[in-house]
């Protein structure tokens, strides 16, 4: 989700030492998580690592189901990846959460390197298998220390509880291939403006950190609306930075809209 962009931000203090006592504590199915907030849509990331230099950009897609009863979410993210002298790898992404408390309950990938996954997640309990690149095929069979909201996905969680300007959160997170959770904290630091693809918008600018090194590992910039991330960087341990743009765009699931984020 990146192009060249130019990012004015406005000066904002950084996250103290020690954690307020004020801080929501998260877990999976906290009352204050409630991810009725997101609508069905569709939208593209572009990811850029070095300046202009594209390394990734897929679509994700946010479509509302039923399992057995249980209203559900269903995001389907479709991907290439451009390694540096290599061919285009291509992929596919589909999970599944709980609507309301984002609990993670199925992750399925595939792709053209030929290696893939499979995985039902209840609670702590997590079951499936994966295929190598080389065919060979493996048990995924872990039972976490608590459940966790999914890691590649985290943006979501301080989304799903609403901002607000010195909001401080902490939430366990997990994805595959970890074997167990982390816990991050989130920091609602202000709201600023920022370049997304030529268009200025105002977004809530929040730091997510590890806890308890504090080692940041993400700035996110978040909107009311959908797309609801509209630019975030990563740090990478090689000292540059993975920018990464997103707009809506037309969705092709039944009941999915495409609003862009607007100028403010």
């Amino acid at each position: 989700m990146l192009c060249a962009l130019a990012v004015t931000l406005s000066l904002v203090p950084q996250l103290s030492a020690a954690v307020p006592a004020d801080t929501l504590r998260l877990e999976v199915g906290s009352p204050e998580v409630d991810a009725r907030r997101f609508a069905p849509h569709a939208a593209r990331v572009r990811v850029y690592v070095g300046g202009d230099t594209l390394v990734a950009e897929w679509t994700n897609e946010l479509g509302v189901g039923d399992s057995a009863g249980r209203a559900v979410h269903r995001w389907v993210t479709t991907g290439t990846q451009y390694p540096p002298g290599g061919a285009p790898v291509t992929w596919e992404l589909r999970q599944t959460f709980d609507a309301t408390t984002l609990a993670p309950l199925g992750y399925a990938r595939s792709g053209s390197s030929g290696a893939s996954a499979s995985i039902a997640i209840d609670g702590r309990r997590v079951r499936g298998t994966r295929r190598l690149a080389s065919g060979a095929e493996e048990p995924v069979a872990l039972d976490l220390d608590r459940p966790g909201f999914v890691a590649a996905a985290s943006d979501l969680v301080p989304l799903a509880v609403g901002l607000r300007e010195g909001a401080v959160m902490t939430a366990p997170v997990w994805s595959p291939p970890m074997a167990t959770t982390e816990r991050r904290i989130f920091t609602v630091l202000g709201r600023t403006e920022v370049d997304v693809e030529g268009a200025r918008v105002r977004a809530w600018k929040v730091e997510e950190r590890r806890d308890p090194e504090r080692t940041l590992v993400a700035t996110w910039y978040l909107v009311d609306e959908i797309p609801y991330m509209v630019y975030g960087e990563v740090p990478l341990p090689d000292g540059r930075v993975r920018r990464m743009t997103e707009v809506a765009i037309p969705a092709s699931a039944p009941g999915a809209t495409a609003a862009p984020a607007r100028p403010r």
